[in-house]
């Protein structure tokens, strides 16, 4: 009929935060649905980097297409907003052969941009970025904190003084708009979003989580995360690259350096993932369109996506 709406393309995100079970879930309700997996995580784009960053198995790849992976080396930039391009272009090519999409991971920033439209903000300047991160290298994250509050006190007050990406991409966009980028993110809010979507968080009480990610970083050092490391630095990827400053590879960095024990190691990432995990259940506990599920309660994840696909039973 002319002038009906169309109908936007339905996405199933399985969110939470790490070690908490999402891509078991993930691959179960797939295979039931017949879908396909987009990756909402900002460190299995990166090629090479596969136990640390708990990516998918060859095996469990095959199982169920996987898009959103692999993307990147290590020394290559990515960031949200190539994360949106690609994810739209291969949504838009699931909803054209009708296959459901279950976005899963546990990268907030990347799951909220994506459902939300990204923000009209200007791109990344090059030389202007090089000069603040050159600013906060010598003068440190306080300083540069200092020069956002003085110039764009809204944006500060919403900024954590040590959230040094934070503060270099507020500065930049007051720097090139001559607006504070809460003035942008206010605007952005009264767009409509792209896309009808289903969130199912996972959670589970601190002590069975916090047990996960110790059992899983043991995994990880069983299955040879030392020697991927000790790979990618043979390769030339040097510790001074971001993919290589984050979680557990900062840390295995250290130990092949001689700076640590591989006990310290071990342990310092098991408190940092937990530290992290704290960290992404507050984010996503500020979404109030999540439903929450034990991660082993599929049948209940698989039914509420049945009312959503089908929300007339047809």
């Amino acid at each position: 009929m002319a002038g009906a709406d169309i109908p936007k393309p339905r996405l199933i995100c399985i969110l939470g935060p790490t070690g908490v079970g999402k891509s078991a879930m993930a691959l179960e309700l797939a295979d039931r649905w017949g879908g396909e997996i987009v990756g909402a995580d900002s460190m299995q784009v990166y090629r090479h980097m596969d136990i640390g960053t708990a990516k998918p198995t060859p095996h469990e790849r095959k199982r169920i297409p996987h898009h959103l992976l692999d993307v990147v080396n290590p020394d290559e930039p990515f960031d949200v907003s190539l994360y949106i391009r690609l994810a739209n272009g291969i949504i838009a090519d699931l909803h054209r052969g009708e296959r459901p999409v279950f976005v899963v991971g546990g990268t907030g920033l990347y799951i909220r941009a994506l459902l939300g439209g990204l923000i009209d903000g200007p791109g990344a300047d090059e030389v202007l970025r090089r000069e603040l991160k050159e600013e906060m290298k010598n003068f440190g994250k306080e300083h540069l904190y200092e020069t956002l509050r003085a110039r764009d006190g809204r944006a500060a007050a919403q900024i954590h003084p040590h959230d040094g990406i934070r503060i270099i991409r507020a500065l930049e966009v007051l720097e090139l708009t001559g607006r504070s980028i809460v003035a942008h993110q206010q605007e952005h809010h009264f767009r409509e979003a792209p896309y009808e979507a289903l969130r199912i968080g996972l959670g589970l009480d601190r002590e069975r989580l916090s047990d996960r990610i110790d059992r899983r970083t043991d995994r990880m050092i069983a299955e040879g995360f030392v020697e991927e490391v000790r790979r990618l630095l043979d390769m030339g990827y040097t510790e001074s690259l971001q993919s290589m400053q984050s979680l557990g590879y900062r840390n295995m960095v250290s130990f092949l350096a001689g700076r640590q024990s591989l006990e310290e190691a071990v342990r310092l990432i098991k408190r940092d993932t937990r530290r992290y995990a704290k960290r992404q259940m507050t984010w996503f506990a500020a979404d109030r369109e999540v439903g929450w599920l034990d991660p082993g309660d599929v049948d209940a994840a698989s039914k509420r996506i049945g009312l959503f696909l089908n929300p007339k039973g047809l």
